[in-house]
Parts: structure tokens; C-alpha cells; sequence
């Protein structure tokens, strides 16, 4: 499936914005079927603008921190609360005509999380120097290997808040230092033939 949208391609700079591809409705393809699936209380990923940081949390506690890099000043990342859509490993890039297969050129890495705002999602990069800055066109980027532990904690449904200040939530939860990648580990959340695609798929923005 490739559809196309305008905008310039630039490696590892490709946008949200730009490419804002119907992904988040798209069915997932090629998927590995399983019909195993583990109810669990609701997990909630608290992102921080301001601190480029990623909490996930559950019932109350945190169970891992994340750097991240958020949207430039000309491409922000959205603020608000937005619920998990879709989840595929290994995405196929596609942009302009352009096809990137899953590898280390892949400008969304191996993971994209598909949040309800259409175009956008938390995602890999093959830009891990842009970590800690606002660098993308609006999504929400990690290093490969933390977005691959981030995928395996949640699943379709759970909530992501986006926070543009820093507020009373995003105070206690991150305090005043900047930290880098994970604090704590918790149980993979479980996975079904809803939630993940392990194929290609189109288009996804950064």
C-alpha cells in the first residue's frame, strides 16, 4: 500500500506533518495472529515537552523514562490526550514516491506507535543525535532500542498526554533533572493479531 503526500524528503527529518498519511485508520497486514490476549489495568504515557522525556505509567507509578525528541518550533508536536491506534515493527517508509524498507535508514526506526491523531505517533529514528532536542515534524522520537522496550509495554487503547508546560503532573513525575533513557522495567504488554503487524506498511511521519 503506498500513498504519497507532499513535502520535501530529508533523511531522517521526514514529518508527521508532511507525510500525514491515513496510517492511523489503515487495517494492519501480514499480521502473525495469536488469540492470547492478558487484560491489564490501562498503562498512560505522560510525554514532556519541555523536559524531552517519556514516562509510562501504571495506577499511579512510573514504570519507565525515556529521552525523546519532540516537534521543531515550526512542526510542534500536538498537545492533548490521545489514545493508542496501532502498533507495527518493522515499518516500511514510504514518502513522495520513495520507499525505505525497515533497516538502520529507516526514518521511523523499527517500532511506530499510531496515535488517534491521524499522521502522528512515537517512533524509532535513524537520527539518534536529534534525541533530547525538537527536532521532528511532530511526532515523538526515541532511540531504536528504547522504542523497541516502549512497544512491548503497551498495547491498543492506551492513553498518551502530551504536555506542553510543565505542570504539577509533569513536575512530579520528571522533577527538575534531566535524565536519560529507562529507570525501571515492567512486564511486555501482551500482544494480538489487532495490535501489532509485523510487515510492511505505509507511511508513517517522524
Amino acid at each position: 500500500m503506498n500513498r504519497n503526500a507532499g513535502g520535501e524528503m530529508k533523511r531522517g527529518s521526514e514529518g508527521c506533518i508532511l507525510a500525514l498519511l491515513a496510517f492511523s485508520t489503515m487495517p494492519a497486514v501480514g499480521q502473525n495472529p495469536t488469540t492470547t490476549i492478558t487484560v491489564r489495568n490501562p498503562r498512560v504515557v505522560v510525554v514532556s515537552i519541555v523536559d524531552r522525556k517519556l514516562a509510562v505509567t501504571e495506577g499511579g507509578s512510573v514504570l519507565a523514562q525515556f529521552q525523546i525528541a519532540v516537534g521543531a518550533r515550526v512542526s510542534p508536536s500536538p498537545r492533548g490526550d490521545f489514545t493508542i491506534v496501532t502498533r507495527v515493527a518493522n515499518p516500511t517508509y514510504y514518502h513522495r514516491g520513495a520507499v525505505i524498507p525497515s533497516g538502520k535508514d529507516n526514518p521511523v526506526g523499527t517500532r511506530w506507535i499510531g496515535l488517534s491523531k491521524k499522521g502522528y505517533g512515537i517512533h524509532g529514528t535513524n537520527a539518534p543525535r536529534s534525541i533530547g532536542h525538537a527536532a521532528s515534524h511532530g511526532c515523538i522520537r526515541l532511540r531504536n532500542q528504547d522504542i523497541e522496550q516502549l512497544f512491548t509495554m503497551l498495547q491498543v487503547g492506551d492513553l498518551v498526554q502530551i504536555h506542553g508546560e510543565r505542570d504539577e503532573e509533569v513536575s512530579q513525575i520528571f522533577g527538575t533533572q534531566r535524565e536519560d533513557t529507562v529507570v525501571a522495567a515492567a512486564q511486555p504488554a501482551p500482544t494480538s493479531a489487532v495490535q501489532v503487524a509485523t510487515a510492511s506498511m505505509s507511511a508513517l511521519g517522524d
